[in-house]
């Protein structure tokens, strides 16, 4: 071991949720893991700011809901705004229907990112992870024992396995000549800021079509907060207008506002730059804008790592698919690449599972996020609705490896699926399920012997599941399914069920 080198079990480059998130994940199961930070602290701004209902779902498992749901709230209807007149109110998200999966949550739910770090560092800390500021990776180097990250100063990680979740410009990813394939999604900057202003109603989402013109029918979200509105209106000086949203940011007193610059080379993101947009795309006064918080610029754009794998590193988050913000669907993706990928790095760490099951990250990820940004994209370009797909609660593992099928049982869940969150002896089963553990579930049928630490939970067949046995995964997703206990256990003891689970 070099001098002053730091050893762990797995290093996770960067803190931001993905990061965060996945250091709980392995912390809550014993797994030593060392999150690693280039910046002095806790990324500010409100960034991205959605979470989708299957994402709650993970948020719950992983011992942050309530703090979540305190800090946020849901998000306001659109108002459409002309010359200073309300023109007309604007729905953003679909309502859930009759038919798609159950789960507790039907809508999304706005938390400012900068917010959503916090409460994550917070429960890491609480598990007894760590996070160590002012460490900016600079390289990764693997052999067949481990991989080793250096720093721009100070001493070397060492660790069993690392994981880039550095963002879209990932470091990690660069150094291990993982390419990404994409395009750009819309080549007109946009700008996104933190502000407070005043005079401005907090209960409206409040939308300004390009050139101050528009119907209510053609006001979009992108990036949470506004709409393209195609190549703008002349502003007059001979340059062109986009649009401009200014939305309140749930529990807190400022705004996030967002506004597209067309043909413009990037906008000018101080606080007089700001309000000078304001002034010119909106009824209210430059002045009305009386601070901000923070300001970015970012041109939309869709990419996707050629591979997620390399060796003992992973890629997650925007290191591996960097999406159009519209829809809310990338950090959403991000926080579930972390909680595919923490329990099997836990049940590899502990020899619980071969070191293949790593294999079926990728396996399983890749082809999702691929999903996600066809999505984000289409949603961006008003090709799609921001309805049940967007919810995230239909996506499952179907095709993977991991899904096995012994015997085709009757009902609507099958091998891949996400379990739904349906009543169970009049208890939520995601309740049931909560924790590091693979559950067995025994729908009108006598539950085998099963490894121990397999809970084991016994009821009559419930809707949408039918007769039979599912063995359903620590993230939520059923691995088996069939009625016969030697295949049961074959499977259990490939992927390690039962054993390593942690807390």
């Amino acid at each position: 071991m070099g001098t002053g080198e730091t050893r762990t079990d797995v290093v996770i480059v960067g803190a931001g949720p993905t990061g965060l998130a996945l250091g709980i994940d392995l912390a809550r199961r014993g797994v030593d893991a060392l999150v690693v930070e280039r910046g002095g602290q806790l990324a500010p701004g409100s960034r991205g700011k959605g979470f989708q209902p299957r994402t709650m779902e993970v948020f719950e498992d992983l011992g942050v809901l309530d703090a979540i749901l305190a800090a946020g709230g849901t998000y306001p209807v659109g108002m459409v705004w002309r010359d200073g007149r309300q023109l007309g109110e604007h729905r953003m998200f679909d309502p859930a229907e009759d038919g798609e999966p159950h789960s507790r949550f039907t809508v999304p739910w706005m938390v400012p990112q900068w917010r959503t770090t916090r409460i994550l560092h917070a429960r890491l800390t609480e598990l007894g992870g760590r996070v160590a500021f002012g460490r900016e990776a600079v390289g990764v180097d693997q052999d067949t024992d481990g991989v080793t990250v250096r720093f721009a100063s100070g001493a070397p990680v060492r660790a069993r396995y690392a994981v880039a979740a550095d963002g879209g410009r990932s470091t990690l990813r660069r150094a291990l000549g993982i390419g990404m394939t994409g395009e750009t999604v819309d080549p007109d900057p946009i700008l996104v800021a933190d502000v407070r202003v005043e005079g401005l109603d907090r209960g409206f989402w409040h939308l300004f079509p390009p050139g101050g013109a528009g119907r209510a029918g053609e006001a979009r979200e992108t990036g949470g907060s506004g709409d393209p509105g195609g190549p703008g209106e002349s502003d007059g000086s001979g340059g062109r207008r986009g649009f401009l949203a200014i939305c309140p940011l749930a529990g807190t007193e400022d705004f996030q506002l967002v506004a597209q610059f067309p043909g413009a080379d990037g906008p000018d993101t101080s606080l007089e730059g700001i309000r000078k947009v304001v002034g010119e795309r909106t009824h209210l006064a430059p002045e009305s804008v009386t601070g901000v918080g923070w300001s970015s610029d970012f041109r939309p754009r869709a990419a996707l790592a050629d591979r997620f794998r390399a060796g003992r590193v992973f890629l997650a988050g925007d290191a591996a698919h960097v999406h159009s913000p519209a829809g809310g669907q990338g950090l959403n993706t991000s926080v579930q690449d972390a909680y595919n990928l923490g329990w099997k790095l836990a049940a590899v760490l502990t020899g619980a599972a071969p070191e293949a099951l790593l294999d079926t990250y990728e396996e399983e990820r890749r082809p999702i996020a691929a999903h996600i940004l066809a999505l984000s994209t289409a949603i961006h370009r008003d090709q799609a609705r921001r309805g049940a797909a967007t919810r995230q609660l239909g996506l499952g593992y179907r095709e993977s490896s991991l899904a096995v099928a012994d015997r085709e049982i009757p009902g609507g869940v099958r091998a891949g699926d996400r379990a739904p969150d349906v009543q169970v002896d009049g208890a939520r089963l995601h309740a049931s399920l909560a924790g590091p553990r693979w559950t067995l579930l025994a729908m009108g049928t006598r539950a085998p012997r099963t490894p121990e630490g397999v809970r084991v939970l016994s009821c009559p067949p419930v809707e949408p599941f039918g007769t039979g046995l599912y063995l359903v995964r620590p993230d939520g997703y059923v691995g088996w399914t069939g009625t016969d206990p030697e295949g049961l256990a074959a499977y259990a003891a490939r992927v390690g069920a039962g054993a390593g689970a942690g807390t």
